[in-house]
Parts: structure tokens; C-alpha cells; sequence
């Protein structure tokens, strides 16, 4: 070998030791993972959506209830009380740690609300913020069924369901609306429960009176009354209306001692009401019951006396109506939430005076709504509404189940006004729930005094 021969292949081996010193690699070795890379104990396995997001970020979301209220103008007392019940169900849903959706999301509960005024123009224009700006999740209706009507269009409109409660009217529901529900008893049925109770209680007997108040609302409810005497088989032997001033019936009183009829219904405020019973009795009219609009649910009625036993009236709630998980059973229901006496107990400890049937409204409407979102299982809009859909069950309110008709939907078909009557306990006049029977605190006292 020549001297640049030897020369050139030591170069050639310094080089190489230089590059084995260095670690070097070639490029083709440089695009390969190194074997360890892949090695579950080098490079954990990739996170699960869950565990790449923290608990805290993904557990918990906030649902926006939107709603009015009138906290001035002519619905003030009754729109606030109605809102205190609402309160005290969010308040109460909140404490207990909210919804738990199966995908482990916890749902609270926040609002937004607005002061009406008890103004029709405002309560569309603050519906519409509402549902818009405000993007409520869902919506609960202001007081009055002439509010809760201006609402419900624009709860339509945008797509958000719609909970009514403190309205009464049917009409609302007879509009094509799919995401508009009603807790109360509608006006159409106000007395017809009122016939149901003397059927169950005396059914011989075949002919009544309807003699009421020749204004809007109880002529509807006179009207619904007697479409369903009809149909029933009942000979209505007087259905007449007075005038709103009435304050002498001594001609309706007349007409009905000549029809000879064995039940008594109508009425329509309580001015009218109360006089009507006190003449009644005063002319010892024959009647095995008598069942009015308004006025016997009210305290102030006892002041009647003698003339106030017996005396029956509807009211879409009492404190003493026994709705709870024993009754439902008794009738074959399923119960949700808490009983009557452990909301009464509640309101009563939040807000210092015993619930009144709009009060139970509004905590009644937030718990329809609860156990729509827990049976669907998600907040979207058509599962809420189809799990509203299928709701029947007893609460603290009642009954509930909803019309799913076309002309009808949304209108409340379970829930039967609760009906009082005046009897002597213990030579004190109290009143005591006799109807619907599951609710009921005592038997009806029957034939009246």
C-alpha cells in the first residue's frame, strides 16, 4: 500500500470513531421513534374527553329560567306569591345539588325576571328579550291567562318551552302551540269536578240548577258545566245568568225552588256568591249540595255561619289537600317530589305565611319542569317537550298529564281542581278538602244540612 493510500484510510477510520463517540445517526435512522418512545411506560395512552377536561369545568352547568312578574300593577299580590313558590323550587333544587344528567352533568338553576307592570304590550316586548337577548333555557308564564297569552306566542316563536301557570283559559292552548304547557285546571273545567263528586257521592240523582254570575269567565265555566251535565245523562232543569250588581235574588231564588232541583252550581265572585248562599238558606231552599265559583274557598266565607255548612267551592289548591306518595300509591300513580304538607312546611319557613293555591303554582310549574329535564336526560328542546308529553304522575299540586292533540296541545288534562267544603269539627265551621278523593282530608258531608 502507498503512502497516500495508508494516509487516506487513516482519515477515513478518525472519522468514523469520531462519529461513534458522538452518537451520531444516519438521516434514514433519524426519521425512526425511538423504540422506547412507544413503550406504555414512557408515553402514558392518550386521555379520555373526561380526563383531558377537569371535573370541575365539565360537571357543572347553569339553566336559565326566564320569566315576569308583577311586581306592580292590578296582579301584584297574587304574581308575587306565584313567584315565591317558583323561587322556593329553584332554591330548593340548588341546595340539594341540582339535576344530574347521565352524562354526569350537574345542572343549577339561575333567572331572569322582569316587571311586567301587569301590561300586556310589556309582557311581549319582555318575552321577547327574554327568549333573545337573555336566552332563557326555558320560560315560566307571568300571572293571568291574559299575560300568559301575550307570552306564549313569543315563547313559540322562538322555540323555547314555556311552563304556564296562573292561567286559567283554554283558549291559549287551542292556538297550534307545541312547547307551551299548563299546570292549572282550565276554566272548562273549573266545576265539572264539582259534578264528579256528586256523582261518586249520590248517583241517583239527576237534576240540577246552574244559576251564575253573567260575566266572562263564569259564564265559560257555567257553559263548559253544563255541556258536561249533558253528556253525562244530568236533566239541567235552570241554567241562567245574573247581572254582576245583583245583590237581591229573590226571582233566581223563585225560579229554582219551582225547577225543584236536588244540586245546586254556580255562582261567580265572592260578593255575589256569598249573598247567594245567605238568601238560600235564609228562604231554606232544598238542595242536597251546592257548589259555587270563588267565594266558599275564601276564610272570610265562615263569617256566613250556618248558612256557609255544607257549601262547596273549587280552588286550584289547598294546603290541606293529601297529595303525597300514600295517596298516589292508594290510586295507582306514580308521586314526585315533595308531599303538600312538606311544602307547606317550607314555604311557610321561607316566607312566613301559609301557601296559597298561586304560590303552589309556581313552585308546581318548576317541578313539571324538573322532571321533564330528568326524564329526558338532556336540556335539548324536543326531549324536554316529548318527556312533557308523556308525564302522568301525582304531586303535591295534583294530577298532571297534558293534551298532546293538535287543537289541544299543551292544555291540562290531569289536574282536577281540588274541592272544599265547610263542615262543623267540634262546633267550629273549618274547611276540609272532599274532592278528588285522593286528595281528600275528609268525607263530603252529604245531603247538606
Amino acid at each position: 500500500m502507498n503512502r497516500k493510500l495508508i494516509l487516506l484510510f487513516s482519515l477515513f477510520v478518525v472519522l468514523a470513531l469520531m462519529l461513534v463517540a458522538c452518537g451520531g445517526d444516519t438521516a434514514e435512522e433519524a426519521t425512526e421513534p425511538a423504540a422506547a418512545d412507544t413503550t406504555p411506560t414512557e408515553e402514558p395512552a392518550a386521555a379520555t374527553p373526561e380526563e383531558a377536561m377537569p371535573e370541575e369545568e365539565m360537571a357543572e352547568e347553569t339553566v336559565t329560567i326566564g320569566f315576569t312578574a308583577s311586581q306592580t300593577g292590578n296582579y301584584n299580590v297574587e304574581s308575587t306569591r306565584q313567584i315565591n313558590g317558583l323561587n322556593l323550587w329553584m332554591d330548593q333544587v340548588n341546595e340539594a345539588g341540582g339535576i344530574t344528567l347521565p352524562d354526569g352533568t350537574v345542572l343549577k338553576f339561575d333567572s331572569v325576571f322582569y316587571d311586567d307592570e301587569s301590561n300586556t304590550d310589556r309582557v311581549q316586548e319582555l318575552y321577547t328579550r327574554l327568549a333573545t337577548e337573555d336566552e332563557a333555557d326555558f320560560l315560566i308564564s307571568p300571572y293571568s291567562s291574559g299575560l300568559t297569552d301575550a307570552s306564549a306566542v313569543i315563547a313559540e316563536q322562538y322555540g323555547t318551552i314555556m311552563i304556564t301557570t296562573g292561567a286559567a283559559s283554554d283558549s291559549t292552548y287551542q292556538k297550534g302551540y307545541s312547547l307551551v304547557f299548563q299546570a292549572y285546571t282550565p276554566a272548562s273545567r273549573y266545576l265539572t269536578g264539582a259534578l264528579d263528586l256528586l256523582a261518586a257521592t249520590d248517583p241517583d240523582v239527576k237534576k240540577i240548577a246552574i244559576v251564575n254570575e253573567d260575566s266572562k269567565f263564569s259564564t265559560d265555566v257555567a257553559t263548559a258545566l253544563n255541556d258536561y251535565a249533558t253528556e253525562l245523562g244530568y236533566e239541567v232543569v235552570m241554567f241562567e245568568g245574573y247581572p254582576p250588581e245583583t245583590t237581591d235574588f229573590a226571582p233566581f231564588i223563585n225560579k229554582i225552588q219551582e225547577a225543584a232541583p236536588d244540586a245546586i252550581f254556580g255562582g261567580g265572585h265572592f260578593q255575589d256568591g256569598s249573598t247567594l248562599v245567605k238568601q238560600l238558606d235564609e228562604k231554606a231552599v232544598p238542595a242536597n249540595m251546592v257548589a259555587l265559583l270563588v267565594a266558599p274557598p275564601e276564610p272570610s266565607f265562615a263569617e256566613l255561619g250556618d248558612a256557609a255548612l255544607g257549601v262547596v267551592g273549587p280552588s286550584q289548591w289547598e294546603p290541606l289537600a293529601e297529595f303525597n306518595a300514600e295517596s298516589a300509591a292508594a290510586a295507582g300513580m306514580d308521586f314526585y317530589g315533595p308531599s303538600s304538607q312538606e311544602f307547606t312546611d317550607a314555604y311557610m319557613a321561607a316566607y312566613g305565611e301559609e301557601p296559597s293555591y298561586h304560590a303552589a303554582g309556581g313552585f308546581a310549574a318548576g317541578l313539571l319542569l324538573q322532571k321533564a329535564i330528568e326524564d329526558a336526560g338532556t336540556l335539548d328542546t324536543q326531549a324536554v317537550k316529548a318527556a312533557l308529553d308523556n308525564l302522568d304522575l301525582l304531586t303535591f299540586f295534583g294530577h298532571n298529564q297534558f293534551n298532546t292533540s293538535a287543537e289541544s296541545h299543551g292544555l291540562q288534562e290531569g289536574h282536577s281542581m281540588v274541592y272544599i267544603q265547610w263542615q262543623d269539627v267540634n262546633g267550629e265551621l273549618v274547611k276540609e278538602v272532599v274532592w278528588p278523593a285522593e286528595g281528600a282530608s275528609a268525607e263530603a258531608l252529604y245531603p247538606m244540612p
